[in-house]
């Protein structure tokens, strides 16, 4: 008797076999789960805001001497834009004045500013005019119902024939609501289609969606709770339901597959359903903590907003993971047999034998790997060269849709102001105790300090200094030529944070803060472009070495880290080429050329590279297995290529499907995060996983399994897949029970394969 079979089968093997047994018990489990969460957080539920606080920065304490030392400078700014076709803002005080004092006894709001007695704040051509509002809050945040009170206060101008927009973030509240719903449904609709071209099955198409969907609903509604105890951005649920959607699929897929391969073998349903869960079930949690691990890396940023975006896309994973190997054990179980009952095709679950085309494709890699390695390099190559350019940035609102208000505020602001007016500054000077006593002191640093500023290449106007009504600040308005998301308003700010105020306050006790909206996304883009490298290191280090337990091999694992990155690196390249250089971008509703979302690449990064991972942890898992049981490193590229290259191709439609049905989202970060992530795992499935995986390991040979003893030794076993698990590979001498798998002839000498444990 083989050795294996006498073994007590392992915990994810009597799991398996239990919930398949138990099937309903799992299934109501997971459907209170789904009623019970789903209902709390309609009662108890957060609402999503985008959040850039970044304690410590000199644009944060700049803000928070503003608070602490000025009225009315709290909270968070929004403007309401006005405008007349004819005439002067002038010729309508009654209507304007009845309005700023209908919005000041609006709940929530700290303060409001006339325009007509707001130095600044009505246009040169006094067509247009600007009233500031102050919430005590985010009102993007605010329930939708406000902005209908916000209405009923401006209505007196409106009907005296006044234009009025929302400018941000007040107008995002009016924003149009994202279409992730028509997203999810379309990512559906595809999965079905792909699900029955690629396996035939009726059922065993519906089980992956099932899952997916109860998965991603349980996971929405628990992250809408955390959402009441923690700031979660905007963007927070959408990026959960792209990641829970794609994965979820792709999990309960590959253990479908898995089962129906060894239903087909003639082993018993629930027997084949415990061997599912034990093999790619243990597949599905290496590569569910392989994603969140990346994910979770995110929190190494240092960065709140960051850190809460890696968290939601990691919960939602998780679920998936966990729906997949409890859930769809249990469905597998009450389908048994009649998985294949229905059909639109010949249902086929894994190829077998030499005739299948993956099998012919991996045979033919093997004949020229030199030459299908450099090929997929330099496909990955040119995709990656508009990255050299990747300009970080704020998206602004100029970028959105003119059938926003928000757009047409910032539109008016611009027409009437010029761009910059878009993004002003503001310079919060300090003062020491001498300057707060003396007045004439305060007065001399303050038309330095203007002076100073004014003169400054790309500044347009400067404010006059207003002093603090304790004096210990003097506050000005800085506004730039251009607007908050182009490049040469990046580098004012630089100019005036580390030269300009600095130069002018040098020897007086006092010192300067660059602060404001435009200011404040600035430093984020720069701590962020700072962190990306530590990031990538994080990420990579981690993910190099639970594959490197998992597997047993360093070269294995170095190769998957390193192919990796020039994945990633090609997918940037597209996301500049479309949104920065324009390329196609009109083709995705953006109206302009914008810099990359400053928190883009790094969210790409981490969920490219734990999507990555997943695809290599199911290839490789097989190529493994195979290598285990015959020790022929050729036999078990191409056996492993053969087994998963049908289940990969379909799980890479479906998931690229998901991700780029969100390019209807409104949100254009949204839009980049779909458009690099939906690239990336084509990249993945065609380029790396059929060319340069299987190029590569023909080339190392068993080099790829090679590990040093005092390696073995300390590394924990921990396999994601056992040899004896699954049906047998199409070809290949099966060595001796309890013996080493036999040597590859022709190889080098000397290199055995890792003893992992085959458990």
């Amino acid at each position: 008797m083989n050795t294996q079979s006498a073994q007590r089968p392992g915990l994810l093997h009597r799991s398996g076999h239990w919930c398949a047994r138990h099937a309903w018990r799992v299934v109501a489990l997971w459907v209170l789960a789904l009623v019970g969460l789903g209902l709390a957080n309609h009662t108890w539920g957060g609402s999503y805001a985008d959040s850039f606080s970044l304690p410590g920065t000199s644009t944060q304490t700049g803000a928070d001497l503003l608070t602490a030392h000025t009225t009315g400078s709290g909270g968070t700014a929004s403007a309401i834009v006005i405008t007349t076709e004819e005439g002067a803002v002038t010729d309508h005080r009654a209507a304007i004045g009845t309005a700023v004092a209908d919005l000041g006894r609006l709940p929530d709001v700290l303060s409001v500013t006339d325009p007509l007695t707001t130095p600044g704040a009505v246009s040169p051509d006094g067509g247009t005019a600007q009233v500031t509002v102050r919430f005590d809050g985010n009102p993007a945040s605010f329930d939708p119902a406000y902005l209908a009170e916000v209405d009923r206060a401006v209505e007196p101008l409106r009907a005296d024939d006044v234009t009025v927009e929302y400018g941000a973030p007040l107008g995002q509240l009016a924003s149009p609501k994202s279409a992730d719903r028509a997203s999810e449904a379309i990512g559906l609709a595809v999965a079905v289609l792909v699900l029955l071209i690629g396996f035939g099955s009726v059922a065993a198409t519906g089980l992956p969606l099932v899952t997916a969907v109860i998965g991603l609903a349980v996971s929405l509604s628990g992250l809408g709770l955390l959402a009441g105890h923690f700031g979660f951005a905007q963007a927070a649920p959408t990026l959960a339901a792209m990641m829970g959607l794609g994965v979820g699929i792709d999990y309960a897929l590959f253990l479908a597959t898995r089962y129906r391969a060894l239903l087909h073998a003639g082993t018993e349903p629930a027997e084949a359903v415990g061997r599912t869960v034990a093999t790619s079930g243990r597949a599905v949690l290496v590569a569910a903590a392989t994603v969140a691990m990346a994910l979770g890396g995110l929190c190494a940023s240092g960065v709140g907003f960051i850190g809460a975006l890696g968290v939601a896309a990691g919960l939602s994973v998780l679920v998936a993971a966990a729906a997949s190997v409890t859930l769809t054990p249990a469905l597998l179980g009450l389908l048994g047999r009649r998985i294949d009952r229905f059909h639109v095709r010949e249902p086929v679950a894994e190829p077998t034998g030499e005739a299948d085309v993956w099998h012919r494709w991996a045979v033919r890699v093997s004949r020229r790997p030199w030459l299908f390695l450099v090929s997929g390099l330099l496909v990955l190559g040119v995709l990656a060269v508009p990255v050299a350019s990747m300009q970080l940035g704020h998206v602004d609102a100029g970028a959105q849709s003119t059938s926003r208000t928000d757009r047409r505020a910032y539109d008016l602001i611009t027409e009437g102001f010029g761009p910059g007016a878009n993004g002003p500054l503001t310079v919060v000077t300090h003062l020491d105790s001498r300057h707060v006593e003396s007045e004439s002191l305060r007065q001399d640093l303050a038309a330095s300090l203007r002076r100073d500023l004014a003169a400054v290449p790309g500044v347009a106007s400067v404010t006059p200094p207003v002093p603090s009504p304790d004096h210990a600040l003097i506050v000005t308005t800085v506004v730039p030529t251009t607007g908050p998301q182009d490049a040469a308003t990046a580098d004012l700010i630089h100019t005036l944070q580390d030269e300009t105020v600095p130069r002018t306050l040098s020897g007086t006790g006092a010192t300067g803060y660059v602060t404001g909206t435009t200011a404040a996304a600035q430093t984020f883009t720069d701590t962020l472009a700072a962190k990306l490298p530590l990031i990538i290191a994080v990420v990579v280090t981690a993910a190099f070495l639970l594959l490197l337990t998992v597997f047993r091999s360093p070269l294995v694992a170095l190769k998957a880290a390193v192919l990796n990155l020039f994945s990633i690196a090609a997918a940037y390249g597209v996301v500049v080429a479309v949104f920065q250089w324009g390329w196609g971008g009109a083709l995705l509703g953006i109206t302009e050329k914008v810099p990359v979302e400053s928190y883009v690449p790094m969210m790409m990064f981490a969920i490219v590279f734990g999507l990555s991972m997943d695809y290599e942890v199911f290839l490789l898992s097989r190529i493994r297995e195979t290598w285990l049981r015959y020790g022929d490193n050729h036999l078990a590229v191409a056996t492993g290529l053969a087994a998963t290259a049908r289940v990969i191709t379909c799980a890479a439609l479906i998931m690229t499907s998901v991700f780029l049905a969100f390019l209807l989202s409104t949100n254009v970060a949204v839009k980049m995060l779909a458009l690099g992530l939906g690239v990336s795992v084509v990249i993945d499935a065609t380029v790396v996983r059929l060319l340069l995986v299987p190029a590569s390991m023909y080339l190392l040979g068993r080099a790829n399994w090679w590990l040093p003893g005092w390696l073995d030794r300390f590394l924990p076993h921990l396999d994601p897949e056992g040899p004896a698990a699954g049906p047998e590979p199409a070809a290949g001498p099966e060595p001796a029970a309890g013996s080493d798998p036999a040597p590859e002839t022709g190889t080098e000498p000397g290199l055995a394969p890792a003893r992992g444990d085959l458990r």
